[in-house]
């Protein structure tokens, strides 16, 4: 963020020199020997340029920080889903294999008491039915 907001002061700087005509008390500011060959408004434009760059590749490291830092937090907080998953997984298959052994255990009853209800009829009359003598 510092190295930020330094390329973006320098662009910030340059801007201002540009538009004012006038230089401020800035420690890199170019000598007359640097200057010399260039026209003072060629040389502007080439200083906002390369602040211009500067700052887009401050942005674009920034940037690539930022998704490393999300895919370090993703990687860390999904894992704990994926555990939880294979948990309820475990979990799951123990009871259905409960169900299987209860199955197992008591069906051959429970297919008898079916047919012996199904086979012996025993015809009943309802309650509801009232017998007049």
């Amino acid at each position: 963020s510092a190295q930020n907001s330094a390329g973006i002061q320098t662009l910030l700087d340059w801007l201002t020199i540009s538009i004012s005509g006038r230089e401020g008390g800035s420690e890199d500011r170019p000598t007359s020997a640097d200057v010399s060959h260039y026209p003072a408004r060629e040389y502007r434009t080439k200083r906002i340029r390369e602040a211009k760059s500067e700052a887009q590749k401050e942005i674009e490291e920034y940037r690539k920080q930022k998704e490393e830092e999300f895919k370090k937090f993703e990687a860390e907080h999904s894992s704990g889903y994926k555990k939880a998953e294979e948990d309820a997984n475990k979990e799951a298959e123990v009871k259905l294999q409960e169900i299987k052994d209860a199955g197992n255990e008591r069906g051959g009853k429970v297919i008898e008491t079916l047919i012996h209800a199904l086979v012996d009829v025993k015809p009943e009359p309802s309650e509801k039915i009232v017998i007049k003598a």
